[in-house]
């Protein structure tokens, strides 16, 4: 009998994957960019007040609906976490930077502040809600897959976002501006930034359907939550 060739895989290797490494960069990507451009500026565009980085935010959502559709709960909490440390670096690195003693002749502190400088209120406040906001997500779409049968794609789609928009949305605002902000001010833009996020997800279904379908058959992957491990507080996949 032959033995096998060195480098053959074993029956428990774990997948590997072409586009999850670049789906996490993407949802990285996105995320620093929603909640460092534009996080605390409030707009309002045809009578309507909101979070002026809740027009992008969403679309962390479509990355986090489309990895728990294709690759299963536990690889999308590796990415939740991910983009929890990038978070966390960017603003320990906005406060150090803003809060370093500006050199003499230089005269960009104010709008660096006015940019960066959110306060330590804010970025808690961003990382509980992002956090909560994305485990409910993902949980709700792993556990509708498995009742579903897999049949009724923006049945979960739509249905863990409205779950996990709604726990960010009232985490992050009243941790954040609740005393600072009127509270019909908090109210309305709490309002409107939930109807904006989950109206966003309504509009990209046709696009989440094609990415999924598209990352199914090159992934070869569909998973099932049948037997995973819920808790958030670990990376095995």
């Amino acid at each position: 009998m032959s033995n096998p060739p060195v480098n053959a895989p074993s029956q428990s290797s774990p997948r590997s994957y072409r586009y999850y490494d670049l789906i996490m960069a993407a949802f990285v990507c996105v995320l620093l960019c929603a909640n460092l451009i534009g996080v605390s500026k409030v707009a309002t565009v045809g009578g309507v007040t909101f979070g002026a980085g809740n027009l992008f935010f969403p679309i962390s959502y479509l990355f986090g609906d489309v990895l728990t559709e294709v690759y299963g709960y536990a690889r999308s909490r590796k990415v939740v976490w991910a983009g929890f440390g990038a978070l966390a670096f960017a603003s320990l690195m906005a406060f150090v930077v803003v809060h370093l003693p500006p050199a003499a002749g230089w005269h960009g502190q104010d709008a660096l502040e006015a940019s960066f400088g959110s306060t330590w209120r804010i970025a808690l406040s961003s990382l509980i809600g992002y956090a909560c906001g994305e485990f409910a997500n993902s949980y709700t779409l792993a556990k509708l897959k498995v009742r579903t049968g897999g049949r009724f794609l923006w049945v979960r789609t739509i249905g863990s976002t409205v779950v996990g928009e709604a726990a960010d949305t009232l985490i992050f605002y009243p941790l954040a501006f609740a005393g600072t902000w009127s509270t019909d001010l908090l109210l309305q833009v709490m309002l409107a930034n939930y109807a904006l996020k989950v109206g966003w997800e309504v509009v990209a279904t046709p696009l989440t359907y094609r990415v999924v379908a598209f990352l199914k058959a090159r992934e070869h992957e569909d998973f099932f939550d049948r037997d995973t491990n819920f808790t958030p507080f670990s990376l095995d996949t």
